[in-house]
């Protein structure tokens, strides 16, 4: 059976890998390279993991995580539906089940909040997984001055969890937030619909989904 290390160890991924960053680096988006594919990979398998899913679900979450973001290496414009297909082909020629690539192909494709939404186990976790993934990490534009609203959201952010509650059947988002840097309110604007998409996506799973920003629970 494929594993996520034989995915890591794969050539043609870790090309595409950085050359999904280079693009998203001549367009000024946020990074969406190896720290960011690792930890929704890593989030991806804990949450289904931690709701009881097989062994077997819960590696599939762990490869689609790391995969997620490969068709940003063809345009950032449909780079879920793109991605997708890459990984189901990469993951044919690596010998993975018909039935286990399909899965994946999936959950990649329905990953962006634009044009998708949770449609099985994998796809409801990298959602929760991805749009969990909000800290100043990620901000590649070194000049404050510069800033737009999602590397100041992004930068403003400076803990950001995702706490899984097995007794409660909550998913809590558990953010901290620098206010002198960023109102809450703007992380709001640039992010309710993904946090509505995850909400969806927790329902998926079967529990509830909450915010928590400095403390307080605002979802």
């Amino acid at each position: 059976m494929v594993t996520l290390e034989e995915v890591r160890k794969n050539e043609e991924v870790e090309a595409l890998i950085k050359g999904a960053q280079k693009q998203l680096d001549g367009l000024g988006y946020t990074e969406h390279s190896h720290r960011h594919i690792s930890i929704v990979s890593k989030r991806a398998g804990e949450i289904l993991e931690k709701l009881g899913y097989p062994e077997r679900t819960v590696e599939l979450a762990k490869i689609a995580g790391y995969l997620h973001d490969i068709g940003n290496c063809v345009n950032r414009t449909d780079h879920a539906h793109s991605g997708a297909i890459i990984a189901y082909n990469i993951l044919k020629d690596m010998g993975m089940p018909v039935e286990e690539r399909t899965e994946i192909m999936m959950a990649i494709g329905n990953h962006d909040e634009k044009t998708g939404t949770a449609v099985n186990e994998i796809s409801a976790a990298i959602i929760l997984a991805d749009k969990s993934d909000v800290h100043r990490q990620r901000v590649t534009n070194k000049n404050l001055s510069t800033f737009d609203i999602h590397d100041r959201v992004n930068y403003a952010v400076t803990n950001a969890e995702l706490d899984i509650d097995v007794e409660e059947k909550k998913i809590i988002l558990n953010l901290t937030i620098d206010t002198k840097l960023c109102p809450v309110l703007d992380y709001f604007e640039i992010f309710m619909d993904r946090t509505m998409m995850s909400k969806y996506a927790a329902k998926y799973l079967k529990v509830w989904f909450e915010v928590v920003i400095n403390g307080a629970k605002l979802l």
